[in-house]
């Protein structure tokens, strides 16, 4: 897409799942508003890509909060986008976000947004590993340690 003159990319986890209705036997549009797990998939491409492509990275689903803006930010999002947060809470919300990304770089001494962004990419975290699929068996296999002691 870089190659063909893309200057940015979104990188989301919603897919379109319709339902069948057995009734009327037609098939429904199944829109779900998304929650804050939805962000794992974008955080993890976004954290792979930044650095890798020249194009701006933009990241959506499952943004939610302030601090979900600063995860994106330091895997390497450009921009992050949310919408079932303010679907469900309204406009006025985004006054909210706003306030715990600035309270949040503020308590952790950031100046600048700019100085945050792509610091836990995979190019610049001290675990780099932490975004290969190695770590996924290890992830469940700590789980299932902490949740089944010896």
């Amino acid at each position: 897409l870089v190659e063909e003159g893309a200057k940015g990319l979104v990188l989301f986890n919603r897919f379109y799942q319709p339902d069948i209705d057995l009734e009327l036997l037609d098939v429904n549009p199944n829109l779900l508003l998304s929650s804050p797990m939805a962000m794992r998939l974008p955080l993890r491409w976004i954290a792979l890509l930044y650095g890798r492509l020249k194009v701006d990275l933009a990241a959506t689903s499952g943004i939610h909060s302030g601090r979900d803006v600063v995860k994106m930010l330091m895997a390497g999002a450009d921009v992050t986008m949310l919408c079932s947060a303010l679907i469900r809470r309204g406009i006025p919300y985004l006054t909210l976000v706003e306030h715990e990304l600035a309270e949040w770089l503020e308590q952790h001494e950031y100046d600048s947004v700019e100085q945050l962004k792509g610091s836990l990419s995979q190019l610049k975290c001290p675990t780099p590993e932490a975004f290969e699929r190695a770590q996924y068996v290890r992830g469940i296999a700590t789980s299932w340690r902490e949740r089944h002691p010896v």
